[in-house]
C-alpha cells in the first residue's frame, strides 16, 4: 500500500467521523447490504432445503424411477405381475449412478374398525427393503420385519390411525376385493407394529407398510412374482437421464416411470422456486447497489477539496478512485459480515429448533426445512462483492471531471 493511498485513507477516515451528512447514509449502505445478505441467505437455505426436502420424500416412498408393466404404469395398485427373472435384479449394474433396486407390489383394500373405515392401499416390501428411507418418519412404535416368516405386522400413518382410532399394537380387519366380482373378498387381520408421519398426504391418507408376501397369495402370484421394482439413484439431478438408460435396458414389456413424470404436478411446483429466489436474489443486489452508488457519491462530493489536493500533488485519476473504491470495498465487507452473521444464525435456529412450521397439506411438509450449503453461501458474498464494485467503478469516474483548481476552492 502507497503513501498517497494510506494518507488519503486517513483523511476520509477522520473526515467520516466528523461529517453530519455521509455517516448516516454510510450507515443505511452497510444495513441495505446487511438486509440484502439475510434476505438471500434465507431465501436460498429455504428454497433449496424444501426442493431437497420434498424430493427425498417422494423418493423415499416411490423410489426415483418405477419399473411396471404398462397396464401398472397408471394404476396404483399392480394388476399384472413382473417377474424377478430380469437382468437388471437384483443389482442394476449395466448403468452407473443406480445404488439400490427394490421389488414391490400394491394392493387396494379397506379398513374397518369399531370407528370408521378407510381405503387404503397396502404396500408389500420384501427383505430387499431400504427402510432407512421412511425411519425418519417413525414417530411410534417399530419398523415391520418382513425378513424372516410371513406376519401380520404393519406400518401405519398416523393420519390413518387418528381416523381410525389405532395405536400401536392394536389389530385391525382389512378387506382386499377378488378379481372376479362374485367372489367373497379376502380378509386379512394385521397389527399396527409402527406410525409414521411423512407429511406428504397423498401417501399418508392412503398407503399401509407391510410384507408382500400378503399381496403374493391374495393375488394367487408365486414368489417370483412382483408388481413393479423401485429403483434409486445417486444423483437425482441426473434423473432424467438415468430414466431414459433403465428404460432402455428394460424388456419392451415393461415401461419405467421416474417420479418427476409421476408426480409432475408436485414438480412444476418446485420449478417455481427457482424463479422465486432468483427474483430476490436480483431485487436484494438491485437495492444494496444503489444505496453503494449513493454512498459513494456522498462521499466523492464531500472529499472534493482533497481529490483537488491529491490531483495537485500528483495523483492520477485512477489512483484516486482506488482510493473510494477501496472504502466502498470495506464498506461492503461490513455490511456482508453481519448479513451472514444474522442470516446463518436464523438458518441455524430454524434448523435445530424447528421454529417455522408448515401446512403439510400445502407444503407437503411440517417444518420449513433448511439448507446451509457452503458453496452457496460463498457464491452469494462474492457475486455480491463483484456486482457492487463493477457497479460503482460507474460513479466513482466522476473523480476524473474533477478539476484540481476548481476543487481547492470547493467549499
Amino acid at each position: 500500500m502507497n503513501l498517497e493511498y494510506f494518507i488519503a485513507k486517513r483523511l476520509i477516515s477522520v473526515e467520516s467521523r466528523k461529517s453530519t451528512i455521509s455517516t448516516p447514509i454510510i450507515k443505511i449502505a452497510i444495513a441495505a447490504i446487511a438486509i440484502g445478505m439475510i434476505m438471500m441467505i434465507v431465501s436460498v437455505a429455504t428454497g433449496i432445503g424444501l426442493q431437497q426436502k420434498i424430493r427425498e420424500k417422494v423418493a423415499a416412498f416411490n423410489g426415483h424411477i418405477i419399473i411396471s408393466n404398462y397396464d401398472d404404469n397408471q394404476s396404483q395398485v399392480s394388476v399384472e405381475p413382473v417377474s424377478l427373472n430380469q437382468r437388471f435384479y437384483p443389482k442394476f449394474n449395466s448403468i452407473e449412478g443406480i445404488n439400490h433396486i427394490q421389488p414391490v407390489a400394491s394392493k387396494a383394500g379397506i379398513i374397518i374398525t369399531a370407528a370408521a373405515f378407510e381405503v387404503i392401499i397396502f404396500k408389500g416390501v420384501g427383505k430387499e427393503y431400504q427402510w432407512k428411507n421412511v425411519s425418519e418418519y417413525l414417530v411410534a412404535g417399530k419398523l415391520p420385519d418382513v425378513s424372516h416368516d410371513l406376519n401380520s405386522q404393519v406400518l401405519l400413518s398416523k393420519f390413518l390411525a387418528d381416523r381410525l382410532n389405532l395405536k400401536v399394537g392394536d389389530r385391525f380387519n382389512t378387506f382386499f376385493m377378488k378379481d372376479k366380482s362374485n367372489q367373497l373378498p379376502n380378509l386379512r387381520v394385521f397389527q399396527v407394529t409402527g406410525i409414521y408421519n411423512s407429511g406428504f398426504q397423498e401417501f399418508d391418507s392412503s398407503y399401509i407398510i407391510g410384507d408382500i408376501r400378503h399381496v403374493q397369495r391374495i393375488n394367487k402370484w408365486q414368489p417370483n412374482q412382483v408388481g413393479a421394482f423401485e429403483v434409486f439413484i445417486d444423483d437425482f439431478t441426473k434423473i432424467k437421464e438415468i430414466g431414459e438408460e433403465v428404460y432402455s435396458e428394460t424388456n419392451s414389456t415393461l415401461d419405467t416411470k421416474t417420479i418427476v413424470e409421476k408426480y409432475y404436478y408436485i414438480f412444476e411446483w418446485l420449478q417455481l422456486f427457482d424463479f422465486n429466489i432468483l427474483t430476490i436474489l436480483i431485487i436484494m443486489i438491485v437495492v444494496a447497489t444503489i444505496n453503494m452508488v449513493v454512498a459513494l457519491l456522498v462521499l466523492i462530493l464531500e472529499r472534493t477539496q482533497m481529490i483537488g489536493i491529491l490531483k495537485a500533488l500528483g495523483a492520477n485519476n485512477w489512483s484516486v478512485r482506488k482510493i473510494f473504491l477501496y472504502n466502498a470495498f470495506y464498506l461492503i465487507i461490513r455490511g456482508l459480515f453481519w448479513g451472514n452473521l444474522i442470516g446463518i444464525g436464523l438458518i441455524l435456529i430454524q434448523q435445530y429448533l424447528g421454529i417455522v412450521k408448515l401446512n403439510p397439506e400445502n407444503y407437503y411438509v411440517s417444518v420449513a426445512p433448511v439448507n446451509l450449503n457452503l458453496l452457496y453461501l460463498l457464491g452469494l458474498n462474492l457475486g455480491t462483492i463483484l456486482i457492487c464494485l463493477l457497479v460503482l467503478l460507474i460513479p466513482s469516474y466522476i473523480i476524473t471531471k474533477i478539476s484540481p483548481v476548481k476543487a481547492i476552492r470547493f467549499d
